[in-house]
């Protein structure tokens, strides 16, 4: 009895040491678990914070007042003088800024900005690709039109990158200075990828307004063009279905119609008239002049991968603005900061302001593209908001494993411009190579999809989203925007 006494004592004591280390530990773990669990509460209300933050942004104050112009039947039009003026500034201004830094660089850095061109303009096509298997696998657009629509998504959006510099820099977010680069070279992706595509619908047997012979309304044959006189051009009548199949605009006093079309489709005045506006608006935004094909009064033959359709991919005015400001603020840079002072007051001082007033006109025109969708479908819709979101996540997770190969780090508004620049859609270049190369397509679904919905969905909701991604990648989750 006595030797069992001293044992029990001992494994009464070792018990307790087992307790109280098992305490200590819970004890322990206990603010671990609790930050654990606190974890997505305090990633919802950073997210939440900077949404908040950013849709109160005189910025997005100016968007919404034009945004609601037309909601309200406010008898209020934006000179088209005025918003080309503002894109030229805003594209000049980007440029200059990037140049200056970019002079300002090392050789080091240039090296990793030609590595960023290449990885851009492979993401983008990719991006471009994906669109197009998207919008085909849900929606019911035409083949012409889902090429279309692919190419602007493949390319980028200047009024949504401009949005972010100004949101960024409002917020103290850092970025790498050669970004505009990158705006002017992910631009051209989306050009490359619709022309190949709808080369590719031409090979397989579509026809002149855009059909496939599995889609409704394929001609097999070649429909007879008649020459008619006509005295106004909101009299023509041409062919228009639901999707808008193109016709080639002239200023000419003689048209093309095709009579079997007008036996086919109706020819109604109204689809007609509709189509010539969203033919003038598509030059509009594209910064060119309305009409072309003044030479002939016959229907011009839709060009592929031909020399002036080439031309108009790498020198549209808004690529060649844009490396223009790059190149005169790099030469300017290079001698000195007394050289650039005076320009930078234009440049950098008024960026802010005029993006005010450029985001003012791109609200009423968001909002007066939201009618275009009606003929679409929800599939189409969706695609337009939720799209932006898998493409730019899919590019900022392309940067990262670019930081890793590299060894480099990059900064959060690096990663945040770049998503930019792989979920927006064009604008300028885009409808530009398609009023030229792609009459079939038509001229207003791609931007009501990429103005009415991706860019107002950008501006408002999907920077702030792009900032939460780029900050959960960099292990930077819970710390909030600078307000």
């Amino acid at each position: 009895m006595t030797l069992v006494i001293p044992h029990l004592l001992e494994w009464q004591q070792i018990a307790q040491m087992v307790l109280a280390t098992a305490g200590d530990a819970a004890a322990a773990a206990t603010p671990a678990a609790t930050a654990i669990q606190s974890a997505p509460t305090s990633l919802l209300n950073e997210f939440g914070s900077n949404v908040l933050h950013n849709l109160f942004k005189p910025l997005l104050l100016f968007f919404y007042a034009g945004f609601l112009i037309p909601i309200l039947r406010v008898k209020f039009e934006f000179p088209k003088a005025v918003y080309q003026g503002l894109t030229i500034y805003l594209l000049l201004a980007i440029g200059w800024h990037g140049g200056e830094e970019l002079a300002l660089l090392g050789s080091s850095s240039l090296f990793q900005a030609l590595g960023f061109m290449v990885l851009g303009f492979l993401t983008n096509t990719l991006v471009g690709v994906l669109a197009y298997l998207i919008l085909r696998g849900t929606t019911r657009l035409r083949r012409v039109d889902a090429a279309t629509v692919a190419g602007y998504y493949g390319s980028d959006s200047a009024g949504t990158f401009v949005t972010c510099v100004g949101v960024l820099t409002a917020a103290n977010i850092k970025f790498a200075a050669y970004m505009p680069v990158l705006l002017a070279v992910m631009e051209i992706p989306g050009c490359l990828v619709a022309l190949f595509l709808i080369s590719r619908l031409r090979a397989t047997g579509m026809d002149r307004d855009g059909n496939m012979p599995d889609e409704a309304h394929y001609k097999r044959s070649i429909s007879t063009y008649t020459t008619i006189e006509h005295r106004d051009e909101d009299e023509l009548i041409d062919t228009a279905d639901e999707h808008g199949a193109r016709r080639q605009p002239t200023t000419s006093q003689s048209v093309n119609i095709s009579l079997h079309n007008a036996t086919t489709h109706g020819g109604a005045p109204d689809d007609v008239q509709q189509r010539i506006q969203g033919e003038k608006f598509e030059a509009r935004m594209a910064l060119e002049d309305e009409f072309e094909d003044e030479d002939s009064g016959h229907r011009k033959k839709p060009s592929g991968f031909d020399l002036e359709v080439l031309h108009e991919v790498f020198f549209n005015p808004g690529i060649y603005l844009l490396f223009a400001g790059i190149l005169i603020g790099f030469v300017s840079q290079l001698q000195g900061s007394k050289v650039t002072g005076p320009d930078d007051a234009l440049f950098i001082t008024l960026f802010q302001g005029i993006l005010c007033l450029f985001l003012l006109e791109m609200g009423m025109t968001a909002s007066q593209r939201l009618k275009d969708l009606r003929t679409a479908g929800w599939p189409f819709v969706l695609f337009g908001i939720l799209a932006p979101n898998l493409f730019a996540t899919l590019g900022m997770f392309l940067v990262d494993g670019y930081s890793l190969l590299i060894g480099q780090p990059f900064d959060v508004g690096t990663y945040v411009l770049f998503g930019v620049l792989c979920g927006s859609a064009s604008y300028i270049a885009v409808p530009a190579v398609q009023r030229l190369a792609i009459p079939e397509a038509s001229p207003t679904l791609p931007l009501a999809a990429s103005l009415g919905l991706t860019f107002s969905y950008n501006v408002t909701i999907g920077i702030p989203v792009y900032i939460m991604i780029a900050k959960l990648l960099l292990g930077q989750a819970g710390e909030t925007v600078p307000q």
